[in-house]
């Protein structure tokens, strides 16, 4: 028997009893289309972390504090007051793999205009700390380090910020508000850049000469962290390495103690991130998988079903010449044929329950056609699998015994 001939037979044999074949296919739809919807939900969630880490930062790399000992004790980084103004122009002046590095200090309190107000965090930093964090000004200007030498009582506002203490799409840049009960001039809008990975709203902000934050609000000499960009995202090591050089001999450290500061890169955190989605995505996968598996197993059970149905005429088809490897490609046509018709409409049912879930929760959705593509061999492979055994059952009926079955 030719595959065209196989082919028709098989087509026939599933239209005789259209119900059960749709209702056979419809596991492997479900499979199919699961296994798709997972992993584009996975996909996109990676995707969506990886580009708002890449908006925290250009190839950034950040030190903070290290915990520290004192009398045996061991103290939090909290504690510590390891980092200053020297060590920022230490690593500019010795480490060539960075590129821009500024200071940084934070405190959180109420911005004030007139009857509004709004908590909020204010950041001070110097000229490079705008393109450092990835930061943009969509009107006014940047800080300069003039404005940071003298502490000057300006900054730059974020979006959310303004949008509370003006109203929205209103540009507030010349006006004054409050923050810590100190008047700061607005020289600037920072450009939207929504919710980081952490859901921390990066358009909340305050951005002012590091000085003024850490003099006028703070009344501290030492800074919280430092700032920095590699070169690229390959010399990243290599800073991070000659960053830790500088610091311990800025900070006369003997080659048995401990650093007493941390150094942190975005390469680090990406990596992070990124395998803990990829584990997620997994998990998903394997559990849409199973009902793919349960598809499998329903194809089986209705092949067996099909196999004692049609017994008679198993064993007419063998009494008029028909080889056992005719009976046995006869069945397994069938069973592939449903599995594969069924990965089809499945490919269809998830590509399109994707874009929905997408448009009406905003979830951020990226179809993987790699896992289209292998849902659609995993379905003919479990088409051919769980089809063999009861083609295999029917191709080796003795055709007397199968004439004379009721």
């Amino acid at each position: 028997m030719n595959f065209g001939n196989l082919i028709k037979v098989a087509l026939v044999a599933l239209k005789r009893n259209k119900m059960r074949s749709f209702l056979t296919m419809l596991g492997i739809i479900i499979g199919v289309a699961s296994v798709i919807t997972m992993l584009a939900i996975g996909q996109g969630s990676k995707k969506s972390i990886q580009d708002q880490i890449a908006s925290m930062g250009s190839n950034m790399l950040f030190v903070m504090p290290g915990s520290m000992r004192f009398g045996g004790v061991q103290q939090g980084s909290s504690n510590t007051q390891s980092l200053t103004v020297n060590d920022v122009q230490a690593i500019k002046t010795g480490c060539d793999a960075v590129v821009a590095v500024s200071p940084e200090v934070r405190s959180s309190g109420q911005a004030v205009y007139g009857n509004s107000n709004w908590p909020t965090t204010i950041y001070g930093g110097n000229e490079d700390y705008l393109s450092i964090r990835s930061w943009e000004t969509v009107s006014g200007r940047n800080i300069t380090d003039e404005e940071a030498k003298r502490s000057a009582k300006v900054c730059l506002i974020g979006r959310t910020v303004a949008d509370e203490l003006f109203g929205e799409g209103i540009d507030p840049t010349g006006e004054t508000i409050r923050f810590a009960k100190i008047p700061f001039k607005i020289i600037g809008v920072l450009k939207e850049k929504g919710q980081n990975s952490f859901g921390q709203d990066q358009d909340d902000v305050l951005i002012a000469p590091y000085t003024t934050v850490q003099k006028r609000i703070l009344a501290q000499s030492y800074i919280q962290s430092i700032q920095m960009s590699a070169r690229s995202a390959e010399d990243s090591d290599l800073a991070q390495t000659q960053v830790e050089e500088v610091l311990r001999y800025s900070h006369r450290l003997r080659e048995n103690e401990d650093n007493d500061f941390e150094i942190r890169s975005q390469e680090e955190l990406a990596t992070t991130m990124t395998s803990i989605t990829d584990i997620l995505t997994i998990l998903l996968g394997a559990i849409a998988g199973i009902s793919l598996l349960v598809g499998g197993i329903g194809i089986m059970n209705i092949m067996y079903v099909s196999v004692t149905e049609r017994t008679r005429e198993i064993g007419l088809r063998m009494s008029i010449g028909g080889r056992g490897l005719d009976i046995l490609l006869q069945f397994l046509f069938e069973s592939i044929m449903l599995s594969v018709f069924g990965g089809l409409v499945g490919v269809l049912f998830g590509i399109g329950a994707s874009r929905i879930l997408s448009a009406l929760t905003s979830w951020p959705v990226s179809i993987m056609w790699s896992s289209v593509i292998l849902s659609f061999v995993v379905c003919t492979v479990i088409g051919v699998f769980f089809g063999w055994y009861p083609a295999r059952r029917a191709a080796d009926l003795d055709p007397i015994d199968a004439l004379r079955y009721e």
